[in-house]
């Protein structure tokens, strides 16, 4: 199973490492300008990449607990990803919206200055909790439905990541060097012994990081 996630991963970065080279990457992650299809995949190769080995704890672990049944495995895994494309949508919707309201300058402070905000609120470390305990969270959740459970997983992993994965948007969609850079922040956050500590300073940095964009305007 390990194999497989890396094999996963390593085909998503691939992808969006091509994408970029071919000049289509910021354009299928753009919701002003791709269409929904095209921005769902982008989206969802990039939630592969970047957000899928962050949860390689919680899978392994259910792995073994349900003795390698692939079928189990796979519900899980689709359930994760199906909650992380439906936030896609939403993030897809409110960008078409929002696209001809807000000046790129002003979008790119205000997702960082939220994402930074986002790091100290109560619900960030609730979900957070949840994703740096895999062992606690499958044995208070597992009831013998693997895509429940998936999606339960899921959703805690978007109300702990949601503000990060936007910063994309603001820090340049499409960029493989800035999605590697908050994949690795995101999996330390939520793995590492010490992640949890990161989250204040990381708030920090991203609130700084909204007042130069607004300062060298």
């Amino acid at each position: 199973m390990g194999g497989l996630i890396t094999a996963l991963t390593l085909l998503a970065w691939w992808a969006l490492w091509s994408g970029e080279s071919a000049g289509w990457g910021h354009q299928a992650l753009h919701a002003g300008h791709a269409s929904p299809v095209i921005f769902i995949t982008g989206w969802t190769v990039m939630t592969i990449a970047m957000m899928l080995p962050t949860s390689a704890p919680l899978i392994l672990m259910f792995y073994r607990m349900v003795d390698g049944r692939a079928g189990e495995v796979s519900l899980l895994i689709g359930a994760y990803l199906a909650v992380w494309m439906g936030f896609g949508a939403i993030v897809y919707l409110v960008g078409r919206l929002l696209g001809g309201l807000v000046e790129g300058t002003v979008a790119s402070a205000a997702i960082l200055f939220g994402a930074g905000v986002y790091q100290f609120t109560p619900l960030k470390y609730a979900c957070l909790d949840k994703c740096r305990s895999p062992m606690a969270f499958l044995m208070q959740n597992w009831n013998g439905n693997a895509f429940r459970l998936g999606a339960a997983h899921g959703a805690f992993c978007v109300g702990c990541c949601w503000s990060l994965m936007l910063v994309m948007f603001a820090v340049g969609a499409g960029s493989v060097a800035w999605m590697l850079a908050l994949g690795i922040v995101m999996a330390a956050e939520k793995n590492l012994p010490w992640g949890r500590r990161l989250s204040a300073p990381l708030g920090v940095v991203l609130m700084a990081g909204a007042v130069a964009v607004v300062v060298m305007r």
